[in-house]
């Protein structure tokens, strides 16, 4: 059976490496892989005929080692590093301290030759391995070029020792191997460092996941006992005692009591919410005031909080095109780098008629300084940056490449009711044929069985003492619901669409049928979202189109369009008319979906990006791209916002990336740049492009 993975891999340190990883994993039938050099994690889907074990090994022999889900790193890649680079950088010092300093035993090439060996036999281990394992997958990576130069200059070195012992200082470039592997070092440190940065929301996110829980137990004869235990050990149906001040265990129903909620964690917003008896609860949140008991009814990789962090770990799964086109360069660019350092030493001694050794630094300088690094971070740093930040606004991103689609985005279509409307339904009028009471009952019944915003209203309103016992339940998509009662009556209620034949007046909401015999009517009344008016009126400022796509009534469609001025209006409209009506406007161009209900699902699909609201059906928050977690229409405005900033991040990066290699190898060509300068700037270079991400994080959208 396939299943979705998701590991750590340490080790995996640019983007040649994880397009090593990639085309391994793709060789072995794996699908949807994705390897991110940025948070150093592989996610992709397995093939039935492979085993993970099979999977994880054939990784590990590239050069990389695997963390598989189930287990703990025993140190952060930044704690490794920091080690190397202390052991590097106390061999390194003396032997820049021989340009400084006179003494004489640091200007023997013994002495120089005895610091060196060790840091390059450092270098051969950390980047030697994943440098040869890149060659015999066929990708060489940023490693074999490390190595190259370094070991270069090292064998030059001893070469010049046994051939000029009288005159041996012209040929010793010790300092030069060991600046490379150091100064490399550091940058990797640093960029391992500021990585670490970009992940806090995830953190942040999982401190919520680990609190304590008190059960509530009853034995036989009624007496209630209370055990204290880790949240890991509560399961479902169990009965949870909350008080003031504890963080909720998991996610439940409250069965009695009343609190003030903290749930600035799921939606950021920061005033406490009340709850009362039958109101849903979400594990991580915090009672401000209050006790309740609640009845657990999601536990472990189900509550909400865990969810979250999945969608927020998998948010990178599809790589935005700016991405893809920085793979397949970078895939390139050291074969080609090689080709043009090879380049450097034949034009500078065979042409330019420089001496040798001379040749050979600027030849070991171009390849220290290239670094495809960068351009295999660009993308990746600023899309994690600006999702984390989505995250901790309570705007949740499926993928990378939402955000880039949301830049080109122009036209805006809008579902009508629990989108522009609060979905806050009250029942206006009624009338029916039945009993009321009996009609209650009929209702409560049917809407018990919907999803539906209409249900949730109408339940809330309404409640009867003694539901019916359906035969089956259906629910027809954008009509109503279906129902066989025990005596074989089949009953529906939904728009007038259920009707055979419709009555002159056809102006009421729901309609009630047995055995298609009108039962009753009901008519009811919404209103709008505060916010809804000034975010058309603000998209519409920035030159968008916002079209009302609903399968409400026309009369009602129209009025909502005229109160917020849409540009079109589009009502009766049924889930298949709405994936048309889509299809259509997505040839004028990219368009975005927001929705909430099972009709809207199609569509969301189908857009360029989806938007969804938090208190949406379940499938719709699935077809969605993003998911506003507030339930605010407001924040629709800030993530378009952030979309075009972390785009602009983006192409910022990718820009200095290129122009880097662009104007830094031909200064090395030139022999304007020293191998021990080039290994500096090549590991500054990809920590400017993370901390350039980073002003995401604080950036004024």
């Amino acid at each position: 059976m396939k299943q979705a993975v998701q590991c750590k891999v340490e080790g995996m340190t640019c983007g040649n490496c994880a397009m090593s990883i990639q085309k391994y994993l793709e060789s072995e039938g794996a699908s949807d892989v994705v390897a991110n050099a940025a948070t150093g994690t592989v996610s992709f889907v397995g093939s039935e005929e492979v085993e993970l074990d099979i999977l994880y090994q054939g990784i590990q022999k590239l050069g990389f080692k695997v963390i598989p889900p189930d287990q703990k790193t025993s140190s952060s890649s930044s704690a490794t590093l920091k080690k190397y680079l202390i052991f590097a950088v106390l061999l390194w010092l003396p032997l820049m301290a021989h340009m400084f300093v006179s003494w004489p035993i640091l200007h023997q090439a013994w002495f120089q030759c005895a610091l060196s060996t060790p840091v390059l036999m450092l270098g051969f281990w950390h980047f030697g391995r994943s440098a040869w394992r890149s060659l015999k997958n066929g990708i060489p990576n940023m490693d074999v070029l490390v190595i190259i130069g370094a070991s270069a200059a090292y064998f030059y070195s001893m070469a010049g020792w046994y051939m000029h012992p009288l005159n041996v200082h012209q040929y010793l470039f010790f300092e030069t191997c060991s600046s490379i592997i150091t100064l490399v070092l550091a940058g990797n440190f640093l960029e391992a460092y500021t990585v670490q940065s970009t992940s806090t929301a995830i953190q942040e996110l999982m401190k919520y996941r680990k609190t304590k829980a008190r059960i509530l137990f009853t034995d036989s004869i009624g007496k209630e006992s209370i055990q204290e235990t880790d949240n890991d050990a509560v399961r479902l149906n169990d009965i949870l005692i909350v008080n003031s001040g504890d963080m909720v265990a998991a996610d439940g129903v409250m069965i009695s009591g009343e609190a003030s909620i903290n749930e600035a964690m799921m939606s950021g917003e920061s005033l406490p919410v009340l709850k009362k008896t039958g109101d849903t609860v979400i594990g991580g949140t915090i009672v401000m005031d209050g006790q309740f008991r609640m009845s657990v009814t999601a536990i472990g990789d189900s509550t909400a909080i865990a969810q979250i962090i999945e969608l927020v770990n998998r948010a990178q799964a599809a790589k935005p095109p700016l991405q893809k086109l920085a793979d397949r360069i970078s895939a390139i660019f050291v074969p080609v780098v090689l080709g043009i350092s090879m380049l450097t030493l034949f034009v500078s001694v065979w042409i330019l008629d420089i001496e040798f050794q001379e040749g050979m630094m600027r030849s070991i300088a171009v390849l220290v300084i290239a670094c495809p690094c960068a351009m295999g971070l660009a993308t990746p740093a600023a899309v994690m940056v600006g999702l984390g930040r989505a995250a901790r606004r309570g705007i949740l991103v499926k993928g990378g490449d939402t955000l880039e689609k949301l830049v080109k985005v122009k036209q805006f279509v809008f579902d009508k009711t629990g989108t522009l409307t609060t979905g806050e339904l009250e029942i206006d009028q009624f009338e029916s044929t039945l009993p009321e009471t009996q009609f209650r009952q009929v209702i409560c019944s049917l809407e018990s069985h919907s999803s539906h915003p209409i249900a949730k209203s109408i339940l809330r309103q309404w409640t009867a003492e003694e539901k019916i016992d359906w035969k089956a339940v259906e629910e027809i998509k954008g009509i109503g619901l279906r129902a066989s009662a025990l005596d074989g009556s089949i009953w529906i209620l939904g728009s007038y669409r259920i009707l055979d034949k419709q009555p002159v007046d056809v102006k009421h909401d729901l309609w009630l049928t047995k055995n298609g015999v009108i039962m009753g009517w009901m008519d009811l009344k919404d209103s709008l979202r505060p916010d809804a008016k000034a975010v058309i009126a603000q998209l519409q400022k920035q030159g968008m189109k916002c079209i009302l796509l609903s399968g409400d009534r026309q009369e009602k469609c129209d009025q909502i369009g005229k109160e917020l001025g849409m540009d079109e209006v589009y009502g009766e409209q049924l889930p298949a008319q709405k994936l048309q009506k889509l299809e259509a406007l997505e040839k004028n161009g990219p368009t975005l979906m927001v929705g909430d209900g099972i009709n809207d699902a199609p569509a969301l699909t189908k857009a360029s990006v989806g938007v969804s609201l938090s208190d949406a059906s379940q499938i719709a928050i699935q077809s969605a791209g993003i998911i506003l977690l507030q339930n605010k229409l407001s924040l629709l405005l800030e993530s378009i916002a952030l979309g075009k900033h972390t785009y602009q991040t983006i192409r910022q990066n990718l820009f200095w990336a290129f122009a880097y290699n662009v104007v830094a190898i031909p200064v090395a060509f030139m022999g304007l740049l020293t191998p021990s300068w080039g290994a500096a700037i090549m590991g500054l270079s990809d920590v400017i492009l993370i901390s350039n991400s980073l002003k995401l994080r604080f950036k004024k959208i």
